[in-house]
């Protein structure tokens, strides 16, 4: 009798043990179908063959959490491929993902935020207190290497109310279509004051990454005002931190954070007025 009711028990914990194994399986499926289906909205996109752009010289752009995020769409990233566990304030490394191997070269596809959070922001020229802050004479260089400051030993002193910062919408994100970019990414928001523009750029980075613009779409699953998604194409950020860093002059200024509107590409834009950044 007592061997009938432990074979009864084994036969039960059996078949609990495949319960567990089926739902959990499931459970994994389902979660490998979220992450399909957000990438195949742009596989036409991203599998698109896009002419190679010969260029020698890097725009100068931030980029926030909007774009580039652990655990947020199109691409999940985990916190080890993107710095975010080791984020900082001044942190210059190139994010693990954007620095693989088998991803350079590779085509993405990167969100952008919507209108008044936007993603993507261009300094359209550099601060003087920058220039002024060591360890060089260029300001540019001074914010690349964190200096004193500009994120040296977390000091933030130039950071706050920076003029000229310019939160990218369709209009300005298209006009940087056969552009590589250089971009320190930060690990939260960059808020954006409109009148006089500065930005607040303090706060943790999680390092640098170098894509090329390679088109920039209408955002096919968003809210009435998501900014438009970015085909990027991943490039070696170690050989594009030598190139001369050039500032998007005339990236388009919204006038407020609700104006205007901008979020579908247009079918013409103007060409970027792109001068050294000093």
């Amino acid at each position: 009798m007592r061997q009938i009711k432990i074979n009864k028990l084994l036969s039960f914990l059996s078949v609990m043990m495949v319960s567990f194994s089926f739902n959990a399986c499931t459970l994994i499926d389902d979660k490998m179908d979220t992450l399909g289906d957000d990438n195949a909205l742009y596989n036409e996109e991203i599998n698109k063959q896009y002419s190679k752009s010969e260029t020698s010289e890097a725009v100068f752009l931030l980029i926030d959490e909007e774009s580039i995020d652990n655990g947020n769409e199109p691409n999940y990233f985990k916190d080890s491929e993107i710095n975010d566990d080791i984020s900082e304030v001044g942190l210059r490394k190139i994010l693990p993902y954007f620095n693989s191997k088998s991803n350079k070269g590779k085509q993405i596809v990167l969100y952008t935020g919507q209108v008044g959070d936007e993603g993507w922001f261009a300094p359209t020229y550099i601060p003087s207190s920058w220039s002024n802050a060591g360890p060089g004479s260029e300001g540019s260089f001074n914010y690349f290497m964190a200096g004193p400051g500009l994120g040296h030993d977390s000091t933030e002193d130039y950071l706050d109310k920076v003029p000229g910062v310019v939160p990218l919408r369709a209009t300005g994100l298209k006009m940087l279509i056969g552009k590589t970019v250089y971009a320190v990414v930060y690990d939260s928001d960059i808020s954006v004051n409109y009148s006089p523009l500065n930005a607040n750029l303090k706060g943790e980075n999680l390092g640098v990454v170098a894509l090329t613009v390679l088109d920039v779409i209408e955002r096919k699953n968003g809210s009435s005002s998501s900014l438009p998604a970015v085909i990027v194409r991943i490039e070696d950020a170690s050989l594009v931190a030598t190139y001369p860093l050039v500032l998007f002059s005339n990236a388009p200024i919204p006038s407020s954070s609700s104006e205007p509107m901008d979020i579908i590409p247009p079918i013409n834009v103007p060409s970027p007025k792109l001068v050294t950044a000093w």
